[in-house]
């Protein structure tokens, strides 16, 4: 038995804190739910203002009301009376005839909301004001400033000027003062996640639940993480909504939007042609075992691991240019930052004319050009993102200086500039994760860059189709073929894997075989009879991780936070 006064463990000083912070919540919650249970009972029927605030699913506004988004509010609506449609976002109340909202849409647009009331006197002797101003009891003041957080509301205020610039809002240098104001659809009056803690950063991206031992202490400490401003990537997940609403989680998402955008028009003003592979596929993709199956009308159906087929199949049809931006499938049990079961793939394929290198350029010229673009249209998107999940600036490679490293070449600086665990990686077997992310700390700070390519692998570590280098040159103890295949890398981490493929059927048919892959199997047999059914021109191109690209660009700590819904070995919802 510990004596009086005797030091608290540190297990048992968690737990009271967890408890004492559980009992607290609990208060919290409790007053809360009072609080709202004597908003809902409060009448307004002799209420002068009772027609100017109140539950209504399809507002009427003054006919001088202009309806204006928050996003495009500024010194030109000074004066004017506007209508605005947002999420209230907190509020707080000053005096029984004065309170605070916060009015938030669009991500972090938000502004303050004054509400004063205008009515003196007592219920039963109202004194009212001049003729011609706005009524607004103080009634109307409490029941604005108890609307609980991230309910949708619409309101009626003149544009005004505060005292001073409001620090908490995006839209400081202006404020509303609300002369009507409606609940379109409220929220409940404790939410699974407070906006507080969705703009938190995420930490902790595991997928697994409490065992049921560790129910109790882990239900204390999700409470723990409710009072206190910060919650997992499962718990965002299990309150979506509110996950979305994040201004970070905005801003990734439109910059994902932005990577597509960039891809295709880039892409189509150089005569690439916008094609849709399926994803259900009558075999697996590429031979690999790491594939989903369903059943299929009595039949055995996969989900395409890899468009690759698919973008050689418009190759060989006369295409001569194409690409495609849809949903990618690795039965992969891996539980890492850097791994989905689902991700968006940006894929193309080319003709090519005179060197496998022409490929390579282009796709280079793509994502130079979407990081670029990035940083000039996407500026205020970035800021929000490094205000929640800080990172050094991007670092471009000179224009014309681009890194492009040999396999061998990147192995050697590893070896001779990288950790000392790295000090015996060999020219003829693939990278790991961690020599990766080494050897992007040792590119950085020799040339000054975030972004470099890696060229001629070894054909021990690519597919079958990676056609090999004419050269016949070799690397490792083992006389390893090289191929003219090549990596992309971004911050130290791969985001697009690409080459040139094998357009002879004979030579494809070799190397099937020299892969232990067997050329009558499904799927493979009739790849390799396309390249026989007609004359296919040399080609090559690339697949980029979508999911990557913002990630690392943005220097994320997962991968999941650049994915609309993510798609884990644990997780299907939602």
């Amino acid at each position: 038995m510990e004596e009086a006064g005797a030091p608290t463990s540190k297990k048992g000083a968690k737990k009271a804190e967890a408890k004492a912070k559980k009992e607290a919540m609990k208060a919290a919650r409790a007053a809360e739910l009072a609080a709202a249970a004597a908003l809902a009972k409060m009448s307004v029927k002799d209420d002068p203002a009772k027609d100017n605030y109140g539950r209504a699913t399809s507002p009427t506004f003054s006919a001088n009301a202009v309806e204006v988004e928050l996003r495009s509010l500024d010194e030109s609506y000074e004066g004017k009376t506007v209508a605005i449609r947002a999420w209230l976002q907190n509020s707080r109340i000053q005096s029984a005839k004065m309170g605070f909202v916060e009015l938030r849409k669009g991500g972090n647009w938000a502004i303050q909301g004054v509400v004063m009331a205008t009515i003196g006197g007592t219920p039963a002797e109202p004194q009212m004001p001049a003729e011609g101003t706005p009524l607004i009891s103080r009634d109307m003041v409490k029941w604005i400033t108890a609307i609980n957080p991230e309910s949708y509301v619409g309101v009626e205020a003149t544009v005004k000027r505060p005292l001073e610039p409001v620090k908490s809002c995006r839209i400081s240098t202006l404020e509303l003062h609300i002369t009507k104001c409606y609940v379109i659809a409220p929220a409940p009056a404790v939410l699974g996640m407070t906006m507080a803690a969705s703009s938190q950063p995420i930490v902790n991206f595991s997928d697994e639940t409490p065992k049921a031992a560790d129910a109790e202490a882990e239900k204390d400490t999700k409470e723990a993480e409710t009072a206190a401003p910060s919650a997992s990537m499962l718990t965002h997940l299990d309150n979506i909504s509110m996950h979305k609403r994040a201004p970070v989680q905005q801003a990734i998402a439109d910059i994902r939007i932005e990577v597509k955008k960039l891809f295709r028009t880039y892409l189509e003003a150089r005569r690439f042609k916008e094609f849709e592979p399926p994803c259900l596929i009558g075999a697996a993709s590429e031979g690999g075992a790491n594939v989903f199956r369903l059943p299929y009308f009595g039949q055995e159906a996969f989900l395409a691991q890899s468009p690759q087929f698919y973008k050689q199949f418009e190759i060989a049809g006369g295409r001569e240019r194409v690409f495609s931006i849809g949903p990618v499938f690795r039965a992969e049990n891996s539980n890492t930052p850097r791994h989905m079961t689902e991700f968006t793939g940006l894929d193309l394929e080319m003709e090519i004319t005179h060197s496998y290198t022409e490929v390579l350029s282009t796709l280079e010229g793509v994502l130079l050009h979407i990081f670029h673009q990035l940083q000039e249209r996407c500026k205020d998107e970035i800021e929000i993102v490094r205000s929640v999940y800080p990172s050094e600036p991007f670092l471009f490679p000179e224009p014309g200086k681009e890194i492009r490293l040999t396999f061998a070449e990147a192995q050697q600086l590893l070896r001779e500039e990288g950790p000392e665990e790295f000090r015996n990686v060999r020219d003829d077997e693939d990278m790991s994760t961690p020599q990766e992310k080494a050897l992007g700390a040792v590119v950085r700070a020799k040339y000054n860059t975030d972004f470099y390519l890696i060229d001629k692998f070894p054909e021990t570590a690519r597919p079958f189709y990676a056609k090999l280098d004419d050269s016949g040159k070799t690397v490792g103890p083992d006389n390893v073929r090289v191929t003219n295949a090549f990596d992309f890398f971004l911050r130290g981490q791969e985001i697009l894997s690409g080459g040139q493929r094998i357009n002879d059927p004979d030579e494809l048919e070799t190397r099937i075989r020299a892969k232990g892959v067997d050329p009558e199997s499904a799927g493979i047999k009739e790849y390799l009879t396309t390249f026989r059914q007609v004359g296919v021109p040399p080609h090559g191109g690339g697949g980029i991780g979508l999911d990557r690209v913002v990630a690392w660009f943005l220097a994320l700590p997962s991968v999941h936070l650049a994915a609309s819904y993510p798609r884990t070995p644990k997780r299907l919802l939602p």
